[in-house]
Order: structure tokens, then sequence, then C-alpha cells
């Protein structure tokens, strides 16, 4: 039997990486595909596809932020016998109907591919790239004002994502995955205050979300649709969810204890002072 080989499209990010990484720690073959990755794979040239897919086995299928799959490329993973697929999607993508996710979790669920769906909320990892530049400049803004929301750290993303990989007993599950808690973005950033010792006050008002984006250019009928997404995810109650630990066996990271080592690592700069016990 040929050794199977699993390919990771968005193989270099933050949690493409980190599938990559565990497939290897566990001894299997791993390739991450990018434009400039290991494989080449450029979602804007279909002649790379098919090269790209040769000899794989399973596939992780992360795509860029607000990207439709492209037409023709399940049809190329099907051409080359991949086994299995599994969809990196966002468990927001109902509440948020965020058009590009629906359309591919279709598309792969209709594809008579044996598929799995990952579902993460938002990664702890957010803090550290999307919202490090705020995080830093000491105010957060995200127009959900104090509603509680589900965390999870990318590792354990990944960790769920290889266990969709290998077992067959997840085929055909979407996994909604979330670490144990939830937390508000008031109580984030008050978490990272005391962990660094630096003032990150929070706005979760649609008008200071509105002014920023307004500030960086965002055409004003973009702003409403975003912001009318996050008026549906502040509205929407949030829970914890089993599937991280059905899938993995463990539970997931803590939020707090993310932030707490993140602090230690500089990931917002040195810490201003010592936080008490």
């Amino acid at each position: 039997m040929a050794e199977s080989v699993y390919m990771v499209t968005g193989g270099t990010g933050t949690v493409g990486r980190r599938v990559v990484s565990l497939l290897r720690d566990s001894g299997l073959s791993a390739v991450a595909a990018a434009r400039h990755g290991e494989v080449v794979l450029d979602w804007s040239n279909p002649a790379t596809w098919t090269p790209a897919l040769q000899n794989m086995s399973h596939l992780y299928l992360l795509l860029p932020d607000h990207m439709f799959l492209p037409d023709g490329f399940l049809d190329a993973v099907r051409a080359a016998h991949v086994h299995r697929v599994v969809l990196h999607s966002d468990m927001s993508v109902d509440i948020q109907q965020v058009e590009p996710l629906l359309a591919a979790e279709s598309a792969v669920r209709s594809s008579g591919l044996d598929w799995t769906i990952v579902r993460p909320t938002w990664f702890h990892q957010d803090l550290e790239t999307f919202f490090r530049q705020p995080v830093m400049d000491g105010l957060l803004r995200v127009p959900v004002g104090s509603s509680q929301q589900t965390w999870i750290d990318a590792d354990d993303i990944a960790a769920a994502g290889v266990a969709a990989l290998q077992r067959s007993d997840l085929v055909g599950e979407i996994l909604n995955v979330t670490g144990p808690e939830t937390a508000s973005f008031p109580e984030v950033a008050a978490t990272i205050s005391h962990a660094t010792g630096r003032d990150v006050e929070f706005d979760g008002t649609e008008e200071g979300y509105r002014a920023s984006l307004g500030a960086s250019g965002v055409p004003p009928q973009d702003t409403e649709a975003i912001l009318a997404g996050f008026r549906a995810l502040a509205a929407h109650e949030h829970h914890p969810t089993p599937d991280l630990e059905r899938a993995t066996g463990r539970r997931g990271t803590p939020l707090r204890h993310y932030i707490e080592r993140a602090a230690r690592e500089g990931q917002w700069g040195p810490v201003v002072r010592s936080s008490p016990a």
C-alpha cells in the first residue's frame, strides 16, 4: 500500500503550520502547500493544482480569508484520488453568513469525497496577529459589546484537524471546536492588562468601529455589512462545545493560560510591571 501523504493548504499560516508539525511529529508525511510553499499551489493558477495534488492521500483544506473555493478544485482533488478532505471553516459561518465558507462547506459535503468540517471559534492567537497592534496601542475595538464569546488555541484547532484527517468515525461530521470557557472582550482586555502591565481599553460600540473602518478607507456599504455580521455574533448565545474533547480526548487550553504565556514571551512587548500572583 502506498504511503499516506498529507497536504495542508495554507500550510505556512497560524493553523496550517501547526497541522503540518503535528502530523510530522506523529511520524507521518506532511507537506505545506502554498504559493511559495514546499509544494507550490497557487489558487489563481489551476495549472498548479494537479501537480500539487499528485501522490497526496489526505487534504487539510484551509482557504485564504474571504476567498471562495475556486471552481474545479475539488474535481482535481477527486481526480488525484485523495482519500479524505478536512475543511477548515468557522463556527460563525451560519451566524454571520460567511458566504465563501458556506459555499465551500456545501461543495465539500456534495463532493463525493470522505469529508469532515472543522469549525473553530475566535483563535487565542488572533490577539497576537489581527489584534496585536490595537493591544499595543491600548485600545481594542470589536463591536460586540460585553457579549460572551468562545475562544480556542490554534494548537487545539490543529489537534482537531489532525484527528479529523485520521479517524474514520469523524467522517461526515461538523466539529464546532472551542476552548473550555467563554470570555467577553472586556474580560480579555482586562486579562491582557493584568498580564502585561499595559492599560488596554475596550470599545465594543458600533460607533467606534464604524469610525475606525471609515478612517481606514472602508466604503460605507462594506462597513454596514461588517457591522451587521458582528451584530448577529453579539446577539448569539455562545457556549463551549464538547467537540474538541470528542475529537482529541482532551480539553482545550484556557484563554487565561494563553494570555499569561504570550505576555511572558513578549507578544505585546516587554511586561511593564510584575503582576501580583
